[in-house]
């Protein structure tokens, strides 16, 4: 457990970005050994980067309720992990016709994931949200659509899944296999994950 409270300290402490970051350093991230279920996310919006807890926001809302959990389960770290490909907020697009935020600055993956993936040992479940966490974790080729589609191509141990931000209510509404047929499965695997 050491070595994890170090790496986390060190995480606290990264500046890697700093240059690149208007609204400065604040990496948000929730980790422990006891972890079953690891949350690979994209990286934190704007009210996350404020609040510094992760998913404390209307998508979080949204991926607690399709993981059929409340917050308390969702914030209790010896369960659950959180380990987002970029761990402070990138920001925002300006202009250009482009909205939402920016990709997750790449140095948090190179630098930080395999060292601590290397210590969250008990993980059982890997939820993947999102293209960028899709592309690392699976070595995803397709879209976000297709590679959730194939969810049981990596099942068990790891599920795609699409961003649960309010911004994908219309891919939702398009693609209403995903909450008929994925998530009662998912809830079924975190509680028994969480009860075991």
């Amino acid at each position: 457990m050491a070595e994890l409270i170090r790496l986390i300290e060190d995480i606290k402490a990264c500046k890697l970005c700093e240059a690149h970051l208007e609204h400065g350093v604040r990496p948000v991230v929730q980790l422990n050994k006891t972890a079953k279920i690891l949350i690979a996310g994209q990286a934190p919006g704007r009210k996350v980067h404020t609040s510094g807890i992760p998913f404390d926001d209307a998508s979080g809302d949204r991926l607690r309720a399709w993981m059929g959990i409340d917050k308390d389960t969702f914030y209790d770290d010896s369960k659950i992990a959180i380990l987002p490909m970029g761990f402070c907020y990138p920001g925002s697009y300006k202009g250009k016709g482009k909205s939402g935020d920016l990709p997750p600055r790449p140095e948090c993956a190179n630098t930080w994931h395999q060292n601590v993936l290397a210590l969250l040992t008990q993980v059982e479940l890997v939820l993947v949200i999102g293209q960028y966490a899709q592309d690392y974790y699976l070595d995803n080729n397709v879209t976000v659509t297709a590679c959730v589609a194939e969810w049981e191509k990596h099942w068990p141990h790891y599920l795609p899944l699409p961003h649960p931000s309010p911004r994908n209510n219309i891919w939702l509404a398009k693609n209403t296999w995903f909450e008929a047929d994925i998530l009662p499965v998912l809830q079924s695997r975190v509680a028994t994950l969480l009860t075991s």
